[in-house]
């Protein structure tokens, strides 16, 4: 019997939609139709989806979803079942629990993944867990470890520590055997961090370049190897200065501004390198390549327990809106999670 048997087009399902650019008001929960899988894809009944910066900026008009991703369901990373497949998929069957990323649609309980997108969820982990951990693993592994190259031993600022990203990477550097250190605005932030890993912490409340001295006091006066940027802005131009000769910056988000002054002359004295580095608008083969590397080498990590997610919050799908006023707060520690299903 095909696995698409009971399944009929028009169906609907609710979802979180986008009414109109604006705050966290224009969200709303209607009956939406029902994706259908294609050739190569699977339908994924949604247990639970992460929310992610990406999708607030989705909600105010400034960051648009990527072709073939639905327009007003945001939702970027998701923990699920198989509910059907599409014609030519062999590697999963209905009632499988998986989770990945993808490029919008998971604030709904159902979407459609490519088959090659999808991961297997460890046993250890629950539907909410799960949800906190692919956008988060799979941005700060692809950073550290397939672009940075990170070794052991060696030393990793990463700004805004507390954030979701941010104390995924502090797991992955000290799984890897290298030292984290961290930078966030919050005296709570740092805390947490402590408790995942970190090894020291600064509190930054003005200028960033502060943290110039703290990482010097550090290491000795070397600078750090890595810089996991996650705001942008005036943090660039700390980091080039924080940064040990051959050190490599890597720019991930722009929370803080999309402009920095670069002190090129640092830049070619100390041969550094500088990468900028997204996920969502990466062509699909890149993509599958990220979700295939955390498959393979940070899925049996989280299975062991050697990495954890860390979840701030639970809100129900049909308070969406009062998920995005918490993750605008800025107060997160870890990702906020929707329950999509009970």
């Amino acid at each position: 019997m095909s696995a698409l048997a009971g399944m009929q087009a028009g169906e609907s399902m609710r979802a979180v939609v986008i009414t109109r650019p604006g705050g966290p008001e224009v969200l709303a929960v209607r009956e939406v139709p029902r994706p259908m899988p294609g050739a190569g894809e699977v339908l994924v009944r949604v247990h639970a989806a992460g929310l992610n910066r990406a999708d607030l900026l989705q909600r105010e008009g400034r960051y648009p979803a990527p072709a073939g991703a639905p327009a007003e369901i945001p939702g970027l990373e998701f923990a699920g079942e198989v509910a059907a497949l599409g014609p030519g998929v062999r590697s999963w069957t209905p009632g499988a629990r998986v989770f990945g990323i993808t490029g919008g649609g998971a604030y709904a309980e159902y979407l459609v993944a490519h088959e090659r997108m999808l991961v297997a969820i460890p046993e250890t982990l629950d539907w909410i867990a799960a949800a906190a951990a692919p956008e988060a693993f799979i941005t700060a592994h692809d950073a550290l470890v397939t672009q940075a190259r990170l070794r052991p031993s060696e030393r990793v600022l990463i700004h805004a520590v507390g954030s979701g990203v941010g104390l995924a990477a502090v797991q992955l550097v000290r799984a890897a055997g290298a030292i984290p250190y961290g930078d966030a605005r919050s005296a709570a932030k740092l805390d947490a961090a402590r408790r995942w890993g970190l090894e020291d912490g600064a509190l930054v409340e003005g200028d960033p370049i502060c943290l110039v001295e703290r990482v010097r006091a550090w290491t000795g006066g070397v600078g750090v190897d890595v810089i996991l940027d996650l705001v942008g802005g005036s943090y660039v131009t700390a980091g080039v200065a924080a940064l040990a000769p051959r050190g490599r910056l890597l720019l991930v988000g722009t929370l803080a501004g999309r402009e920095a002054s670069i002190p090129l002359g640092r830049v070619l004295g100390a041969r550094l390198t500088i990468i900028g580095t997204v996920l969502r608008s990466r062509p699909l083969e890149e993509k599958i390549a990220a979700s295939q590397a955390f498959a393979r080498e940070v899925v049996p990590l989280l299975a062991q327990g050697v990495l954890r997610p860390v979840v701030d919050c639970v809100v129900p799908l049909e308070e969406a809106r009062r998920a995005h006023e918490r993750l605008e707060s800025n107060a997160t520690i870890g990702k906020v999670v929707l329950a999509v299903t009970g």
